[in-house]
């Protein structure tokens, strides 16, 4: 008897399963528009503009799976977050997916109800220092009053190197990245650490850049990505093989400029990646061109990174790790096939 009740229970669970597993695509499809959580205002990655228009590397994801999803990259309504509430925002279903320089933890992945996807940005936490305090190297912050944003990783990675180190500091904690920023600049802090990238970002709004640095060193690895609910297999699919489709767009050369034109292309790579060949886009519960709408709408990821953070734009952040693997770095793409 228990072990037909069994297999009967777990027969249930199977037919349960695919449902749940569309119940956000679902949700997003019904509602015409992403609802995409993003930060208040990190410069490179989200923040709106002068006239009130999102931008950055995030914000191009969030625009890719609009475009993918919903064949729109406009369809989409940016959320933004503070570091305490943006893992709530997703629990709770305020948004569909979380991309907010999130790094990716043990404790993330194993005690939130949320499933970490693939990174996007490889970075390391850093520090913004004042040029006149002559500090060259983290253990010369020793004494320093530090500013650090509350409910991040950096405020742990802080605290653990710091100790480990003998170095002495004062932390000063906010809950808001905008108030953070200018407390530090209105000289509250001797230093402020964030990712590295944020704090190009920072340094790129400062009012006087030329009197601050961002100290060489690094104390720790901080994998960005997205987040999504768990038990939604289908939906964290999706946002999974968006980044891997921006990718090995890079890497076949495929472009904002050219996607159009290459679905004639004869690479047999290409046309199951742009929706010429196989049925690609059904086993994601979407159109067979999901991946040309998203190049269409914002070009492959070696194109989001230079318009938003690489060498053209005002942060000015080499490739480094974020680069393709066949050029040393560690982007790399689960083949289409």
């Amino acid at each position: 008897m228990m072990t037909r009740w069994i297999l009967a229970a777990a027969c249930a669970l199977l037919v349960a399963l695919p449902a749940a597993a569309q119940q956000t695509l679902a949700g997003v499809k019904q509602r015409g528009a992403l609802n995409c959580g993003v930060s208040q205002g990190f410069n490179g990655f989200s923040a709106p503009d002068s006239r009130g228009e999102y931008k950055g590397l995030d914000v191009d994801y969030c625009r890719a799976l609009a475009a993918a999803v919903l064949g729109d990259p406009a369809k989409v309504r940016f959320v933004p977050l503070t570091a305490q509430a943006r893992f709530t925002a997703l629990q709770t279903g305020e948004i569909d997916v979380l991309y907010r320089n999130s790094t990716q933890t043990f404790l993330r992945d194993t005690s939130i109800g949320l499933l970490q996807g693939p990174v996007n940005f490889y970075d390391g936490q850093g520090f913004l220092v004042k040029r006149d305090l002559n500090v060259a190297k983290v253990q010369e912050l020793d004494g320093a009053t530090i500013c650090v944003a509350q409910g991040t990783t950096h405020e742990l990675n802080l605290s653990d190197v710091f100790r480990t180190r003998g170095i002495k500091f004062t932390a000063v904690v906010f809950e808001r990245i905008d108030t953070m920023y200018e407390a530090f600049f209105s000289g509250r802090c001797d230093a402020m650490t964030q990712d590295a990238s944020a704090l190009a970002g920072a340094l790129s709004a400062a009012r006087n850049p030329a009197g601050y640095l961002v100290l060489a060193e690094t104390i720790s690895k901080e994998p960005l990505g997205p987040f999504t609910r768990n038990g939604d297999a289908g939906w964290s699919r999706i946002v999974e093989w968006l980044h891997m489709a921006l990718i090995e767009a890079e890497e076949l050369g495929v472009t904002q400029a050219n996607a159009a034109d290459r679905i004639k292309d004869a690479n047999p790579t290409v046309q199951r990646l742009l929706g010429t060949a196989g049925e690609f886009g059904g086993k994601l519960g979407l159109e067979n061109g999901w991946a040309l709408a998203a190049l269409k709408a914002v070009g492959n990821y070696g194109e989001i990174f230079e318009r938003n953070v690489g060498a053209t734009s005002p942060l000015q952040l080499p490739r480094g790790l974020n680069g393709l693997w066949t050029k040393g770095g560690l982007m790399y793409a689960i083949p289409f096939r």
